[in-house]
């Protein structure tokens, strides 16, 4: 498969954090997430879910592989029956899982899907594969069409259950279409403590309202006893000096 599109929006939405493509087959996916060799891969279908979560995303379409000269390259599609007649080759590395592909069997079964394309240009058979593994064994001398009847392969994104980390989830996010600012998979970071108190001070008017009034010793206003620019002894109130006690004397 070509996952450029979700490699380009993973590197516009997280610069810093670099995604590395390892390519592989078929059956050495599995076996890389299996390792801990990569974080996630696009696999096909069916995955052991005793191991892997898997997030299916599309089914293939299936095509026949033949030479550009062949008969079958002057129609769009074709039918099983129509492959009745043709030797048809099956693989080691078959992805389709058919028991036995239509037409007439090969003399021996080619190792790898890439042999039996080989085998196709050579003029010996024909071979059906999903639509990318045709594209990615392109050559100018073959072409494929449409095999309408015949069963198909489906993808899925896939990693191991005890490994779905937040890088993990960041990707599968990108995979399935979600936007930047979506947080399903993740838990948004709580407000600290601090944080919180910090939010509290913001909300109290600057100088923490009108000063309370302090009650008890004579104590200046720098904690000064009677000293200082405390309180000054000898004065009364309104600044008038030494008030007498004692009896008012009469005025004659």
């Amino acid at each position: 498969m070509t996952p450029s599109k979700w490699v380009r929006i993973w590197d516009e939405r997280y610069p810093d954090v670099p995604l590395t493509l390892l390519p592989a087959t078929a059956a050495e996916a599995p076996e890389l997430l299996r390792a801990g060799d990569a974080d996630a891969g696009f696999v096909r279908l069916p995955v052991d879910r005793t191991v892997f979560s898997a997030i299916p995303l599309y089914t293939e379409t299936t095509v026949v592989v033949v030479p550009k000269d062949h008969i079958v390259a002057a129609v769009d599609e074709v039918t099983v029956e129509d492959l009745a007649d043709e030797v048809v080759f099956h693989p080691l590395d078959d992805v389709l899982g058919w028991e036995r592909p239509p037409g007439q069997p090969a003399f021996e079964r080619p190792a790898t899907t890439a042999d039996a394309v080989e085998l196709v240009a050579a003029g010996v058979g024909l071979l059906v594969v999903p639509q990318s593994l045709a594209r990615l064994h392109h050559r100018k001398d073959l072409t494929y069409r449409t095999l309408v009847d015949a069963p198909q392969s489906s993808i899925a994104l896939s990693w191991p259950q005890d490994a779905t980390t937040d890088p993990v989830e960041d990707f599968i996010g990108v995979v399935r279409g979600r936007t930047v600012n979506s947080t399903r998979g993740r838990t948004p970071p709580q407000p600290s403590a601090t944080t919180e108190k910090e939010q509290s001070k913001r909300k109290r008017p600057e100088g923490g309202g009108s000063p309370r009034r302090q009650s008890g010793t004579g104590q200046g206003r720098h904690g000064g006893s009677g000293g200082g620019r405390g309180a000054q002894p000898g004065r009364g109130a309104k600044g008038t000096k030494g008030a007498r006690r004692g009896k008012p004397r009469r005025r004659s």
